[in-house]
């Protein structure tokens, strides 16, 4: 068995290999190909909880194991720990164990790539980016590696804290252009872009609620029952697209307190089989995440492992 640090794992995950084969694993989910159940859910005390997210295919199976401490800041620690073990599905063999919170912001990336693939017209070349998060480092990255995106904003709470993450973020990618806002502007400065990327953990709507009708906007954040990112007013007047319907019922705070109707909201697989009709409103995109998601990162992840080791 291979064993992935933080760094290792990111390198055998490229953005260009990540989004064809969630496609392939959305397919495959939806055909009824790959077992992946809701994620269990255990609670450690009442900042902490242990994630548990298995699921299974023909080829390989995998477990991921997250544990999410809210209060970790305080010890210097991360929030989110945790490693994902990935074994082939004929004999158990233990292939590869991966730095868990690293395949979650790739391919949850990964994820927020795809439905703006599918859902946008064109390839975007700007965003707005909520937070500055682990989350918001990943979608930047991402973006820029897959769509060659050059044009950002980047909005949150602390002014001085956005500004750093810009400084570092242009230090990744020096061609590219980035501007830092404060979080509260958005309500009269809204800049216009062609995605907007809300990656925070608020309780209070983010994303603006007049957001041009040619912008894709999309939430990736608030995976509780009490997290909401999106506006109600937004969500009820475009259509809504989910990753997993089924997860988005249990987690989706911004569509639970907005109480959209679930017969009218669209998801993924089904819109990567049947495609997705333009419209001159374009829909909003909520992604909560599942276990089939990390399974398409872990064949990328054991793919790119074999070819390093055929490499003279």
């Amino acid at each position: 068995m291979q064993i992935l640090d933080a760094e290792s794992t990111a390198a055998a995950l490229p953005y260009a290999e990540l989004v064809p084969a969630l496609v392939k694993v959305a397919q495959q989910l939806r055909e009824g190909e790959i077992n992946a159940p809701e994620r269990m859910v255990v609670e450690i005390d009442k900042a902490s909880v242990l994630l548990c997210m298995p699921a299974v295919a023909a080829d390989i199976g995998m477990t991921k194991l997250i544990t999410v401490h809210a209060n970790n800041a305080q010890y210097q620690l991360p929030a989110i720990q945790g490693e994902v073990v990935v074994f082939d599905a004929a004999s158990g063999r233990r292939l590869a164990l991966l730095h868990g919170p690293t395949v979650t912001a790739r391919r949850t990336a990964a994820v927020s790539l795809l439905g703006i693939e599918v859902l946008l017209p064109s390839k975007p070349k700007s965003a707005l980016l909520i937070g500055t998060g682990v989350q918001a480092i990943a979608h930047a990255d991402g973006l820029v590696e897959y769509f060659g995106v050059t044009e950002f904003w980047v909005a949150a709470r602390d002014l001085e804290k956005t500004q750093a993450f810009c400084e570092a973020l242009q230090q990744r990618h020096p061609k590219i252009a980035v501007k830092a806002m404060a979080a509260a502007a958005l309500a009269t400065d809204l800049p216009h872009t062609d995605v907007v990327i809300a990656l925070t953990t608020s309780r209070t709507a983010v994303i603006p609620v007049g957001i041009a009708a040619t912008t894709l906007a999309i939430g990736v954040g608030a995976f509780k029952p009490d997290m909401v990112e999106f506006p109600a007013e937004l969500l009820h007047s475009r259509t809504v697209v989910v990753d997993c319907l089924a997860g988005a019922k249990h987690e989706a705070g911004d569509l639970l307190q907005a109480q959209i109707d679930w017969s009218k909201v669209r998801e993924l697989p089904d819109v990567l089989a049947h495609g997705f009709v333009r419209q001159a409103v374009l829909p909003v995109y909520k992604t909560v995440g599942q276990a089939a998601w990390d399974l398409a990162a872990a064949r990328v992840a054991i793919a790119s492992l074999a070819r390093t080791e055929e490499a003279p």
